[in-house]
């Protein structure tokens, strides 16, 4: 079986700033991922509805990182577990566990990637289509190439890199369309 994954919301950054937000459905369970800033909650909630999923459907959040652009709106989901760099949390329990390499479900996957900041993570995710990556390595397919708020732009570089070389079909960048990548 293979998820199917629906971009909720397409990100931009310029004089405004909201986060692309998307939906992965995998057998049970319903991930979002980053529900940051955007211009209206129902730029989140209206796609979700027309895709049958209610808020209290969503089992899990995940967290890029930790910027509020792509966390902003996470209470709209108050069943879901919530995911980043070295924890889950739900309700008012914290566990503690390594991101990289942990399994949401059986075709999501999260990695460590490092650079924007040292805490972020990707999301690999195994559809019909091939593998889709949802990660803040690249703000959008047209740049900029090197990112002007990195925390360690050769750090950036390196997990760019090993993301390229799992040979993704798609990513959907932190904040634009997804792309295929060259």
């Amino acid at each position: 079986m293979t998820a199917r994954l629906d971009v909720l919301t397409i990100g931009y950054a310029d004089d405004r700033v909201a986060s692309t937000v998307t939906l992965i459905r995998d057998s049970d369970s319903v991930v979002v991922i980053d529900p940051g800033m955007v211009a209206d909650r129902e730029l989140i909630l209206a796609p979700l509805r027309s895709l049958g999923v209610k808020p209290a459907q969503v089992t899990d959040v995940v967290f890029s990182h930790h910027h509020p652009d792509h966390t902003l709106n996470a209470a709209l989901f108050l069943e879901a577990r919530f995911h980043d760099h070295w924890a889950i949390y739900q309700d008012d329990v914290w566990t503690d566990r390594p991101a990289d390499r942990y399994q949401i479900s059986p075709s999501v996957e999260l990695r460590s990637t490092p650079g924007h900041t040292a805490e972020d993570i990707s999301t690999l995710v195994h559809t019909d289509a091939g593998l889709v990556v949802c990660t803040h390595l690249w703000w959008s397919a047209e740049g900029p190439e090197a990112d002007p708020l990195a925390v360690d732009q050769e750090q950036l570089e390196r997990s760019r890199a090993r993301v390229l070389a799992l040979h993704p079909t798609l990513i959907v960048p932190g904040h634009g369309s997804p792309f295929a990548p060259e």
